[in-house]
């Protein structure tokens, strides 16, 4: 039996963490059977053309998100990196810190149609396995679905239901004031939307 560790790398902003995020990593963890699922919020997001919460706030948030998942740790390494952090300077931490262990890139379609802008981004296929977690319906001819020929022939998909949540429409529904719990239950855990609220985020 091979006892090589697998360990699963999942980043992002996290502005905020919600439930299209945790139905990815419970889908990550189950297919690839990983041993581990890194959460990992960025830092310096300088591809963002918007100011992000503060790392604090997003840190915390993703903390609760996660708190009771089973095989899932949120490190908070590019929020402690300083100046910008890219993806391949995370992996190449963590090949150091487990040399033997098969690593696994879980990104989503729109960051794998702008994969190959990435900082370094061949040495990202030589450090790790790419899965490709296409929640759009891809379809024959689109951009979506010609991923792994425009990258590499050695991607991977992740098999998980379309969910339409995006954290840009959630930061615009919060905007406009308090939701009941009820309303936003689809979108975020509860524990999130208790933090939002009680640091008056998204206002």
């Amino acid at each position: 039996m091979n006892h090589t560790k697998r360990l699963g790398i999942f980043g992002g902003s996290f502005d905020p963490p919600h439930t299209a995020h945790i139905a990815l990593a419970k889908h990550a963890i189950e297919q690839f059977e990983l041993n581990e699922l890194r959460i990992i919020p960025t830092g310096d997001a300088w591809h963002k053309d918007r100011a992000l919460t503060a790392s604090p706030h997003r840190l915390a948030m993703t903390r609760l998100a996660f708190a009771d998942m089973p095989h899932t740790v949120v490190d908070p390494r590019e929020i402690d990196r300083q100046g910008a952090t890219y993806t391949v300077d995370t992996l190449e931490q963590l090949k150091a810190e487990w040399p033997e262990a098969h690593l696994y890139l879980f990104i989503g379609a729109d960051q794998a149609i702008a994969f190959q802008s990435w900082h370094r981004c061949q040495d990202i296929l030589g450090l790790a396995t790419v899965v490709v977690a296409d929640r759009l319906q891809s379809r024959q001819g689109s951009p979506v679905s010609q991923w792994h020929n425009a990258v590499s022939p050695d991607l991977q998909r992740l098999d998980m239901p379309s969910l339409n949540v995006s954290a840009t429409e959630i930061r615009a529904h919060l905007a406009q004031g308090p939701h009941p719990a009820a309303a936003m239950s689809a979108w975020l855990p509860a524990a999130v939307q208790h933090y939002i609220e009680k640091h008056s985020l998204y206002r």
